[in-house]
Formats: C-alpha cells, sequence, structure tokens
C-alpha cells in the first residue's frame, strides 16, 4: 500500500492521464492511479484479453451471439415476480446485491446512490446493509467515479466483494483486482451507451423533456421511444426519430463515443433491457461466478427465454446518414416513424444487434475522424467485423 499512496502523491488525485476521454470511473481518484495506464480502457485496450482471464475464453468470433453478446453461458429474459417499489425496472439488480449480502456471500456491495440534493448526482458508496443497497436502486445516466471507494474496500478489511459497474468502470476492476486483497469478486454489470456529464445530462433533460426538474428516471427503450418517468408516476414518450439530433450531438462524453463494451464483456453477470421484450430484462450469465450470483434470486423470478424478429440491417445503414446529418424529423412524421418501426422493425434480441450495430458505427466513424492515431489498437476486432457490414460515409 505504501508504494501506492507514494504514487498518489506524486500524480495527484484530479490527474487524468486519459484527459478528454477519461470516463471519470474513479481509478485516477484513489491510489491505484499508480496501474492506470495498463487498466484504463481509454489508454490500453485489453477486452479480449481480459475476456480470456476472467470467462476462462475469450468470444468466438464465428458465433453470432459471442460477437454481439460476449462470452456467456446463458442468456434469458426475466423480470421479479414481486417487483420492488420504486425500482427503475423490477428490481433484479438491487434484489441480487440485498440477497447475496443477506446469505453472507459478499460483506459489502460497491453501488451508486443518489446526491442529497441532486437525485441524479452520482455517489459511490461501500453498502454494508441491504438498505443501503436499496437507497441505490435506479439508474444514474451521468458519469460516476464508483472506483473511487476501492481505497475504503482496502482500509475496511472486506474479503468478499460484489461491485455493480458499467463497461469502462469494471475493465479497470478487472486489471487491478488481484491489488486489492479479496478472496472473492463478483461483478454485476449493467449495459451502458450514451453517459454524460452532469451539465450534459441537464442539456438533454431541458431539450427533450416536457417538464424536466420532475423527471425521475428514463431509458431509451425497445418501441424506440425514451421514456420519461415523472414525480407524479406519469410517463412521458418522446420518438427517438424526433429527438433534437443537432443540439444533443455533442452532449455524450468523448469516452462514451468511444466504448466498444456496450454489453459490459467483463462482468460475471450483466443486467439490462436491450435484448428482452418490452417490461423484461435481459440478463447474461458469462460464468459460473455469475451462475452463482442468479443463483440466488432464481425464486423471484418470471424467466422465458430470449427471441428475435425483423432485421435491423436497413433501419442501421439509414441512421448512419441521418445521424451524422444531424436529421431532426417533425414531431408528427417521428411518431409516425416510430409506430412503423414499432410495428415491423427489430424486437428483442434482434433489436439489441440494431442498437449495438448503431453505436458501434457511430463510435467508429468518431475514432476515425477525432482520434484517428488510435483507431488500429483501440477498437476490438469484434467490433471492427459488425462494423464491416455496414457502407460508412468517405470521410
Amino acid at each position: 500500500m505504501a508504494e501506492h499512496r507514494k504514487a498518489r502523491g506524486q500524480v495527484g488525485a484530479k490527474h487524468r492521464p486519459a484527459k478528454a476521454l477519461c470516463s471519470e470511473c474513479g481509478l485516477c481518484d484513489t491510489y491505484y492511479i499508480h496501474y492506470v495506464k495498463e487498466s484504463c480502457a481509454f489508454l490500453t485496450q485489453r477486452l479480449e484479453e481480459l475476456e480470456e482471464r476472467t470467462h476462462g475464453r475469450s468470444r468466438d468470433l464465428t458465433q453470432e451471439d459471442d460477437l454481439y453478446f460476449g462470452v456467456h453461458q446463458e442468456m434469458m429474459a426475466a423480470r421479479k415476480t414481486e417487483p420492488i417499489a420504486g425500482a427503475q425496472w423490477t428490481g433484479i439488480v438491487s434484489a441480487i446485491a440485498m440477497t447475496m449480502l443477506e446469505q453472507g456471500l459478499v460483506e459489502g456491495v460497491v453501488c451508486v446512490q443518489s446526491q442529497p440534493d441532486d437525485r441524479f448526482g452520482p455517489k459511490p458508496v461501500l453498502a454494508r446493509t441491504p438498505a443501503e443497497i436499496l437507497a441505490a436502486k435506479v439508474n444514474k445516466p451521468t458519469l460516476s467515479p464508483n472506483l473511487s471507494v476501492l481505497e475504503e474496500v482496502e482500509r475496511s478489511g472486506l474479503k468478499r466483494l460484489l461491485v455493480i459497474g458499467v463497461g469502462c468502470q469494471v475493465q479497470a476492476l478487472r486489471a487491478v483486482q488481484d491489488k486489492l486483497g479479496l478472496e472473492k469478486l463478483y461483478v454485476l454489470g449493467t449495459p451502458c451507451v450514451d453517459n454524460v456529464t452532469r451539465a450534459g445530462l441537464q442539456k438533454f433533460l431541458e431539450t427533450t423533456s416536457r417538464s424536466p426538474d420532475t423527471v425521475v428516471h428514463y431509458e431509451f427503450m425497445q418501441d424506440f421511444n425514451v421514456h420519461f418517468k415523472h414525480e407524479d408516476g406519469s410517463v412521458e414518450k418522446v420518438p427517438f426519430f424526433g429527438l433534437n439530433t443537432k443540439e444533443l450531438k455533442e452532449v455524450f462524453a468523448p469516452s462514451c463515443m468511444t466504448c466498444f463494451d456496450y454489453v459490459n464483456s467483463l462482468a460475471d453477470l450483466v443486467v439490462g433491457y436491450m435484448g428482452a421484450p418490452f417490461g423484461w430484462q435481459w440478463i447474461a450469465v458469462r460464468n459460473e461466478t455469475g451462475a452463482e450470483m442468479l443463483a440466488t434470486v432464481r425464486d423471484q423470478l418470471t424467466v422465458q427465454m430470449v427471441s428475435a424478429a425483423g432485421d435491423r440491417r436497413e433501419a442501421v445503414q439509414q441512421g448512419i446518414a441521418a445521424y451524422d446529418q444531424a436529421v431532426t424529423l417533425p414531431l408528427w412524421l417521428a411518431w409516425l416513424v416510430g409506430f412503423v418501426v414499432q410495428k415491423f422493425g427489430p424486437k428483442g434480441l434482434e433489436y439489441a444487434r440494431f442498437s449495438i450495430d448503431s453505436h458501434f458505427v457511430r463510435n467508429y466513424l468518431y475514432v476515425k475522424r477525432h482520434y484517428p492515431q488510435k483507431l488500429v489498437a483501440h477498437v476490438p476486432e469484434y467490433a471492427r467485423r459488425l462494423v464491416s457490414r455496414y457502407r460508412l460515409p468517405e470521410k
């Protein structure tokens, strides 16, 4: 630890080696900054190598499900039979964390509560009770320094830990996990795309929602609408195709525009919505540790097989030019296009592939245009293969 503390004193907690590409994962707020060059996803891309180390194999690029969704033992759609009140969905992530703590599988959980004066302001904590975990329910759609609590973990003497996080946080964690002195680490991941700073979030809310100050949470959903839930319980829907693209293109963090780990490839277990029917959660069990985690709540879940319908490819291809040209449809036309796409477009896993393809193409072009020197080393092979399926602008 003395070596770590010395390194922190030399570099400074606010130093950001990734500069504009920093995702504010929190690692550089600790003495583990000593390892940042090897652990930061935006300085050194090591996804394939860390997949092998974490799961016992890297993804099979000849298999479509591996190519898109990463190493996994099984995928399913699920929801809690008895939802947790106030959860963003039905509360599967919170239920897993609380059950693992109650059963003694872990002694603490790294999760994110809200700042006392701002429901969207992230406050990473080392939760030691179910109540502290429950206080972290609902996503905080902003850059969050989850790993800033790693020093507290080491000081606490905990030996069995659950960390909930997104892809960039998990890659940094996997790179330093052997330095934490743990006997067992569990990683529960959520898919992540298009994160923003707190100021960027405010611009998005004010540009998009009818009542930005009353939004409790929101999500880009499978019906091609953004769903805003408000304090009074009402749900406001805004069609994707009616978003003010010109105003919002610069909102997303540069780290998110250069990320190719939408599905959180290095987590043991992933819970999100992207590959499931509306109202359900998509779950990917990546390894035996993930299977152990899911087993703790199996009796609390209603489960169905994942499925796919429709064809994403034309929608992705058309979206490339629309995004590049910052096209925003009149609201009446946006609703009409959204209705048609929802009825006849991609669903289930095909919707997930649509979202992955769309973002990988966009991000590949962003890296090529803004960081061409990083293109070869930074873009993983699986992402290159997906992007190569589409016609890209020459510039």
